[in-house]
């Protein structure tokens, strides 16, 4: 945890039951606890976080987390996005830099999250971070499930797609294209996330479903920090078996 000289980082866990593709998922059992406690446990080793929240709209997880002894707060049913329920939770929470950790990464790297945040803490100037990784498989470029990220020479993100960016348009002549993946974990300053929903979607978001979009549609700049840490995310039922395994067999912290 951080101590007196380091910045006031709230990490903040949305953590929805109603879930369409899974519902009760931050509930769902794996190795022998609810997927939530594995990422509240993951957080805590991060050593730039000074509070870690889960925040819900349904008072199951919020007894769940409460039992295994973590802070949980309940917040409105309604929220259409991740970021939306981060917000509020900052409405009522002040502090100088907020994470966004997704509930559904039961194998979230502790070192991002402070990565992030001291790249935040570094550069009063950046409102917005995110963490972006190399792609090694090439199935994951033409994979619309994984989003990519390309990026200007300040690292601040220029676009983030489904579709293959940047696209190689002479495949005939030996072009070294490198491609990122975003990983799904933001650091906001109190006044942008504040501000996030009273932004308008724009035309980008609605097309692509990313979320991320409408804060380049409104003129936000994004700085990406580059991490090694590949996300694995729990989406489905059949996916708690793939993280029991990547326990099992020993996932790096």
């Amino acid at each position: 945890m951080a101590n007196s000289e380091t910045p006031n980082v709230l990490v903040v866990i949305p953590a929805r039951h109603a879930s369409s593709r899974f519902p009760g998922k931050p509930l769902a059992v794996i190795a022998g606890k609810p997927m939530i406690q594995h990422v509240v446990e993951r957080v805590r080793i991060a050593k730039l976080p000074s509070r870690i929240v889960v925040a819900t709209e349904d008072q199951r997880i919020k007894d769940a987390v409460e039992k295994f002894g973590a802070e949980a707060i309940l917040t409105r049913h309604d929220h259409r996005t991740g970021t939306d329920r981060v917000a509020e939770v900052a409405a009522h929470l002040p502090a100088e830099i907020y994470i966004n950790v997704q509930g559904d990464e039961p194998l979230i790297n502790p070192g991002t999250v402070d990565a992030v945040a001291a790249a935040m803490a570094e550069d009063e100037s950046i409102q917005l971070a995110t963490p972006c990784s190399a792609i090694t498989h090439q199935n994951e470029i033409m994979d619309p499930n994984v989003v990519k990220v390309v990026q200007d020479f300040d690292a601040n993100a220029l676009y983030f797609s489904r579709a293959p960016i940047p696209w190689v348009r002479d495949t005939g002549a030996k072009v070294a294209a490198s491609h990122c993946k975003h990983i799904g974990l933001y650091g906001y300053r109190r006044a942008a996330l504040l501000e996030y929903p009273t932004l308008p979607p724009g035309e980008l978001e609605r097309i692509e479903q990313l979320e991320q979009l409408r804060w380049l549609e409104n003129g936000f700049r994004i700085h990406m920090v580059e991490t090694e840490y590949d996300a694995v995310s729990v989406d489905v039922p059949a996916d708690v078996e793939r993280v029991e395994k990547l326990l099992s067999a020993g996932a790096k912290s």
